[in-house]
Formats: C-alpha cells, structure tokens, sequence
C-alpha cells in the first residue's frame, strides 16, 4: 500500500455547496481561505429560461445563475492567475441524467484543469439506516462515463439516512462489498485511478473494521482515502470518530464537517493555506501516479 507522502489531509478547509455567481465570487475574492470547492450540478435552466442544461443547484432547486460550464471556467482562469493558492473541486452529481448530460462539458474542461485537483462525486449505491427515500446514481453508466476522466478522483458513495436524533447505524459489510463488486465489475481497480469514499461522520464512527477492509481491498491497486462528512445537526459520537480518524491516520481522511464538529475532534490542524493546498494536491498526484503506472503496464503486457 502507498501512503499519501504524510501529508494532512484533515487540514484542507472547503466551501460547501457554491451554487451561485455570488458564492463563487465570494471564495474566489478570499485567495488563501478555502482550497477545496464543492458545488452541486443538476439539469435546470439558467436564469429561469432556456433549455434545461446543467446548472450548479441543489435539489429541488432547478433554477440557478451559473452553468456547469462557467463554473469550471471561471476556477481555472483564478487558479491559472494564483498559482500555490489553486483552488480543488468537487462536482457533486445528482443524477446520472445531469452527470450523462454534462460530459461534453466535462470532455472540455477536465483535460486543461492540471492544476488543481477535479473529484466528481456521487452516491451510487443505496446506504445506511433503511435509506430507501434517495435513487442512487446508476454506478454502472456513472462509471462508463468517469473512464474518459481518469484524470480525476472518483468520489463514490451511499444514500444515508441520519439527523440528530440517530444514534444507531453503520456501513455494513454487505454494503462496503457492494461497494468494492461494482469497482470491480466497472474494471475500476484496473486503472489506478484515485478513489476517495465519502462518509457520514455520525456512522463512520460506528463502521471503524468494515471500513478498514474496504479501503485495503482497494489500495492493493488503486490510491484510496475516507471523505468524513456531517451535516450541521447530525449526531456524531466525538470520540468513536476520533478513533477512526487516527486508525486511518491523517493522510488518509479528509475532514469535511461543521467548524464545532471539527474542533472537538481536537486534530491539531493549523489550517495553512499553503500547506494544506500541498497536501490537497498529493494525494490526487499519487492517484495520478498511479493511474500511469497502470495504464503503462497494461501497455506493456
């Protein structure tokens, strides 16, 4: 297994849901606070007119002020502008009809964004805690399009149902192997290419030994890390997930929760801008790293 060259991961600080023209300007205008943008697509119309395109929106909302296309445009004309201040970004589909009407779009940016790290996430299975009222995003069509960006980190994971109220729930094994059959049924793990899962925080730290075999079972070929993720309000034990943190080790979690959240978990992390935008990049150089060496030995068999 390759570590991610001891780097931090849980130090990177990022803008959640930057869905406007307003939002997007307001991260950009602030160079060394935020290394990592996360937004939401979906098929709407922009301005409320048109065709339905890709839009940045979170359902239900449809309607929004900026496409996908000017989203990615407008971070790489900062990060181009700002070099050692780039900015990461995690495009968050909603569904494989918006993912699959966005590849044009993403045929046209990916290649020139080398920069700075591109993640396209989705929840493409069904999760924990009888999670039946979210549809998964379609992981076999999710998957054939993300072949053509190997590029770029897949962040993969499950539908969940949790709030404050919950206190009972975990990723049970059955569904970290569903996990690990469709990477495999998608030949994902013969690409390299980096993955990272995204976890919810509240039951992550009740899934501590099944999330271990997962992530070992895939970085015998392919570069892994946990995303831990809590939605303001949600039930978190500090304690358990703070065990799960370290038996990880801080180069193999990012840490995307509320600012209370994060201070009580009491990590240490200095929240450095420059720093932390090298160790955002390490890990996705490593998985590029490896996605080399796997494409130059399939070449050469």
């Amino acid at each position: 297994m390759v570590k991610a060259w001891g780097t931090n991961l849980t130090a990177i600080t990022w803008a959640h849901a930057v869905n406007s023209q307003q939002l997007l300007d307001e991260v950009l205008s602030k160079p060394g606070d935020i290394d990592f943008i996360e937004a939401d697509i979906v098929l709407g119309k922009l301005n409320g007119e048109g065709e339905d395109m890709p839009v940045m929106a979170h359902p239900p909302a449809t309607i929004s002020d900026i496409t996908l296309a000017q989203f990615l445009y407008q971070i790489m004309e900062f990060n181009r502008a700002h070099e050692g201040q780039e900015k990461g970004v995690k495009l968050d589909f909603k569904s494989i009809e918006v993912f699959e009407g966005s590849l044009d779009i993403l045929d046209e940016n990916i290649p020139n964004m080398t920069s700075n790290p591109v993640w396209i996430n989705a929840d493409i299975l069904s999760g924990p805690v009888d999670q039946n009222r979210t549809v998964p995003v379609d992981a076999d069509r999710f998957f054939a399009g993300c072949m053509r960006y190997k590029q770029a980190v897949l962040s993969i994971g499950w539908t969940t149902n949790w709030g404050a109220d919950f206190r009972d729930g975990e990723y049970t094994q059955d569904q970290c192997d569903a996990m690990l059959e469709s990477l495999t049924a998608n030949n994902v793990l013969s690409t390299g290419q980096g993955i990272t899962f995204p976890v919810r925080a509240g039951i992550a730290a009740n899934s501590e030994d099944q999330l271990h075999r997962l992530v070992a079972a895939v970085n015998e070929t392919n570069n892994s890390t946990l995303t831990v993720w809590s939605s303001a309000g949600d039930y978190v034990d500090v304690e358990k997930l703070r065990k799960l943190i370290w038996s990880f080790g801080l180069d193999r979690v990012y840490l995307d929760v509320p600012e209370e959240l994060a201070a009580q978990l009491e990590l240490g992390n200095p929240g450095n801008g420059a720093s932390t935008f090298k160790s955002l990049f390490s890990f996705s150089f490593v998985a590029l790293c490896f996605w080399a060496l796997s494409s130059w030995l399939q070449r050469n068999i």
